[in-house]
C-alpha cells in the first residue's frame, strides 16, 4: 500500500464493544491525516452486533446463512436504525472528539451505489455496485472524513442490508482505492493455528473446504479476494485491537494477512 492511492478502511461492530477501541482508532486515523495530509481516508462500518442486540429486544430472532444475516422485510427499520443511526453516528462522535472532520452517510447517499436483491433468497439484503464517486470526491477535496454505513437502495425505493466487506470493495472501486479490512483477528490463521503472513486464492479456498476458515470469515476473504483481483492490488487483514499499524501499512511494511489477487499484469 502507498500514500498516493485512497484508502478505505472497513470496521465490524465488534470494535464498539471494546472500551476504547473506537477512540484509538479515531487517534491512530489523527496521526495518520497529520503525516499524511494529502492522503483521502474513508471508513467503511458493519455493526451486526449492535443489529442483534436490537433486533433482540424487538423480540425478533436472528437467522444466518453461511455466515449472512437473513433480514426480512420487518427487520428493516430496526437495521437501518442500528447500522446509519445508532452505529455511523456513535463512530462519527469519536472521530469527532478526537479533532477529526467525519461526516456520516449511507453507501447510496449521492447515488453512489446501486443495489439489487442478492439471488440467495436471504431477504431485504442487497448486492451493491459501484456508480458515482461524486459525493465521496466533494467532501475529501473538502477535507471530510466519509463514515459510510452499509446501508443500500434498490432502485424501487426500498432499503437493503448489505455486507458491509461488500459496501467497502464498492467504495475502494468508486476511488481506485485500497483496501484494509480490520476485524477481530490479527489475520487469517492456517490449520495449525498460526497467522498467515500471505495468502493466494487457491490457499483460501484450500482453508475453506478443510473447515479452517468457516462462517462470517468466509465472507471477509471471499469479499477480499474479490476486492484485490478486480482493483489487483494487495488486501490487507489486519486487527482493529492494534491500529496503530495502519501507519506501519502505510510505510510500505506488512500488518495481518496480505491478500494476494490472482489476476497479475
Amino acid at each position: 500500500m502507498t500514500n498516493i492511492s485512497p484508502i478505505v478502511i472497513k470496521i465490524g461492530g465488534a470494535i464498539l464493544t471494546r472500551t476504547g477501541a473506537l477512540l484509538k482508532l479515531a487517534e491512530t486515523l489523527k496521526t495518520l491525516k497529520h503525516e499524511y495530509p494529502s492522503l483521502p481516508v474513508v471508513l467503511v462500518h458493519g455493526g451486526g452486533v449492535t443489529v442483534d442486540e436490537m433486533l433482540n429486544q424487538a423480540g425478533f430472532v436472528t437467522e444466518k446463512q453461511n455466515g449472512a444475516r437473513i433480514t426480512p422485510q420487518e427487520h428493516m427499520p430496526i437495521i437501518t436504525g442500528a447500522l446509519a443511526g445508532h452505529v455511523n453516528k456513535t463512530v462519527v462522535s469519536q472521530f469527532h472528539q478526537s479533532g477529526l472532520n467525519a461526516v456520516g452517510i449511507s453507501l447510496f447517499d449521492g447515488g453512489m451505489t446501486r443495489c439489487e436483491l442478492n439471488p440467495l433468497n436471504i431477504g431485504h439484503v442487497g448486492v451493491p455496485e459501484a456508480q458515482d464517486s461524486t459525493l465521496l470526491k466533494l467532501l475529501l477535496a473538502s477535507g471530510f472524513l466519509p463514515v459510510i454505513s452499509s446501508i443500500g437502495c434498490l432502485d424501487n425505493g426500498e432499503l437493503v442490508n448489505l455486507n458491509a466487506d461488500d459496501a467497502a470493495v464498492e467504495v475502494c472501486k468508486l476511488l481506485d482505492g485500497e483496501l484494509l479490512l480490520l476485524t477481530d483477528v490479527n489475520g487469517v490463521m492456517d490449520g495449525n493455528g498460526q497467522f498467515l503472513s500471505s495468502l493466494t486464492e487457491t490457499d483460501a479456498l484450500q482453508l475453506i473446504s478443510n473447515g479452517v476458515i468457516s462462517g462470517g470469515m468466509t465472507i471477509k476473504i471471499t469479499a477480499a479476494f474479490q476486492a484485490a483481483n478486480q482493483l489487483r492490488r494487495t488486501i490487507a487483514v489486519a486487527s482493529w485491537e492494534s491500529p496503530e499499524q495502519i501507519l506501519t501499512l502505510l510505510s510500505g511494511q506488512t500488518i495481518g494477512t496480505r491478500i494476494i489477487p490472482s489476476q497479475h499484469g
